[in-house]
């Protein structure tokens, strides 16, 4: 299962039962923490999330409302005894900041941590069958998004195709590569020996930013985007002058970057209802839900 579980959708100030920014990827047997505002361990508890499964942990920036939960969480693993080794991708100061916490505190981790400063886009961590990357994006300090990617699936078999033509065994690694098998006087198209994988999947969180059309080509065609909608429309100049974006802007980027489905999330305080910023946004973009919490997003 590839899927996102929001834990929290709100900006810098919780409110009406929102909570700051928080999510979890579930990618087959892996889970990922996304950003982690205060509340993130209880909702957590609230919505069963094995905590002890996430290996990666990535920020986004150092605004509060996205790291001011983790020194709890790594403190808490730690009470939890957690013995795997944990990894912290985020903004290089944040390892002075956790360090001084531990320090003051004298806590000893039983556990490993180890923290990976985001200094340039690319990859972040890249198995056999799936890969994560950073880039960056416009907000009023250093602030990075990410693209989960499923790696491309090899070909299935078919059978009945590869005993019409005798194909040995030994030969079906290679059919799965895409490779055409020859034979003394013919070749036999991989197309017909074979058929193909389920398409690969993908997930983009673009995190706290103004609008910006270059933002498009760094999550063209994922089948699923985040996108920070703090303000309605008639508040597009207040969201431009704190570095935000609007519900029709998310829209639109979601649109040059032809995504299959967009979610909203980080919304503003000073709404208290959250319809409007979907009948904002499907205007421009019908295929559109919000970020609400405790639901979970497969990604198909």
């Amino acid at each position: 299962m590839f899927g996102v579980t929001i834990l929290g959708n709100n900006s810098a100030l919780p409110a009406y039962n929102r909570h700051p920014t928080a999510q979890v990827i579930t990618l087959n047997d892996h889970l990922f923490l996304l950003d982690c505002g205060e509340g993130t361990q209880m909702q957590m508890n609230l919505y069963k999330i094995r905590r002890n499964r996430i290996n990666h942990i990535f920020i986004s920036h150092l605004h509060g409302d996205h790291y001011f939960g983790l020194p709890g969480l790594i403190t808490s693993y730690g009470l939890l005894g957690r013995l795997n080794d944990l990894h912290l991708h985020a903004p290089a100061p944040l390892h002075d900041i956790l360090n001084l916490q531990l320090n003051v505190s004298d806590t000893q981790l039983p556990y490993k941590l180890h923290f990976h400063a985001l200094n340039g886009e690319g990859i972040l961590v890249d198995d056999e069958n799936f890969s994560v990357e950073c880039f960056k994006v416009f907000h009023r300090i250093d602030c990075w998004g990410f693209v989960f990617r499923e790696k491309r699936k090899r070909r299935k078999i078919n059978p009945e195709a590869t005993a019409k033509y005798n194909v040995p065994v030994s030969f079906f690694e290679r059919l799965k590569e895409g490779e055409d098998f020859t034979t003394d006087d013919k070749v036999i198209k991989n197309e017909i020996l074979t058929k193909p994988n389920k398409p690969v999947k993908s997930y983009a969180y673009s995190a706290d930013t103004l609008y910006h059309e270059s933002l498009a080509e760094k999550m063209k065609n994922v089948n699923l985007m985040y996108h920070e909608a703090t303000y309605l429309k008639d508040k597009s100049d207040k969201a431009t002058s704190r570095y935000h974006s609007t519900s029709i802007q998310a829209a639109s980027l979601a649109k040059l970057a032809n995504v299959k489905t967009l979610i909203l999330g980080h919304f503003s305080s000073k709404y208290e209802s959250l319809d409007e910023f979907l009948i904002e946004a499907k205007e421009i973009f019908p295929n559109t839900q919000l970020a609400l919490e405790g639901q979970t997003f497969i990604i198909t």
